[in-house]
């Protein structure tokens, strides 16, 4: 995959997207957006990818936010379609049956941080540095950061996060449940990777299911989402890989999952 603000890289059924604008600190602009986007519905497409992390180049930044200069200019018409084409990425990664990781290297400002709380749990570095500053600038977030993180963290301190427009370490996010794994700075990608080749190994079709019963059963009352759950665990006895499961216990070898 060849790509003008991206870099993709592939070790074995692991994938790596690495947002490459470092002179920028990795800020969002429509093209990264619509690259992120078409990265991902190519991962979706491969077939072989079990599992992508999510990071940015250079040791300062993962995303340090949208580019502020190409909204200096913006009408609220053009701010509703960019808004809207940055929901719709944040939501492909959400809702892809292919888990993702975010590896925070640096800093992860407004669209920074909705980039990573689009990924399904954030490996962070200890110097890394998390906020919204969109009402510093008179803004809103506006690619789900609000949703996400309220849902992340609870209400309370995403209205702090957004209200204040602060930055926030690393370790204040960790104890707040944002942060799934806080390591040494030298330390974020390995760790990513590693969680990532073992998510990769297990059921692609289970994976899938999991991340399903998760994201909706959330908004739904628990007998609702029990239910969903009760079938989905169902649905995975008549697939292969379920058969691949279970005989690979039985006979005390690695499975060989095919995916379906």
């Amino acid at each position: 995959m060849e790509f003008k603000t991206l870099l993709f890289e592939r070790h074995e059924n692991v994938g790596v997207l690495r947002v490459n604008r470092p002179e920028a600190l990795n800020a969002l602009n429509a093209e990264v957006i619509r690259e992120i986007g078409e990265c991902v519905e190519k991962i979706k497409a491969d077939g072989s990818i079990r599992c992508f992390v999510v990071t940015g180049s250079g040791d300062k930044a993962f995303v340090a936010g949208a580019d502020i200069k190409e909204m200096a200019e913006m009408t609220s018409e053009q701010a509703l379609e960019m808004a809207e084409r940055g929901q719709k990425v944040m939501e492909l990664i959400e809702d892809c049956k292919i888990p993702s990781i975010a590896a925070v290297n640096g800093f992860a400002l407004g669209g920074g941080l909705e980039l990573a709380l689009a990924c399904d749990f954030i490996v962070a570095s200890r110097k890394a540095k998390m906020g919204l500053p969109e009402v510093t600038l008179g803004l809103i977030p506006g690619y789900g950061g609000t949703q996400r993180l309220a849902r992340s963290v609870g209400k309370g301190v995403a209205r702090m996060m957004t209200l204040t427009g602060n930055m926030f370490s690393a370790e204040e996010a960790s104890n707040w449940g944002l942060v799934a794994r806080l390591t040494e700075p030298e330390d974020v990608l390995p760790t990513a990777m590693e969680l990532a080749k073992t998510i990769a190994s297990r059921g692609p079709v289970a994976l899938g299911l999991a991340k399903r019963v998760i994201n909706e059963g959330y908004d739904k009352v628990q007998f609702e989402a029990l239910k969903l759950e009760a079938q989905l665990f169902a649905d995975t006895f008549s697939t292969e890989d379920h058969n691949e499961g279970i005989q690979a216990f039985i006979e005390k070898r690695p499975p060989q999952f095919a995916g379906k």
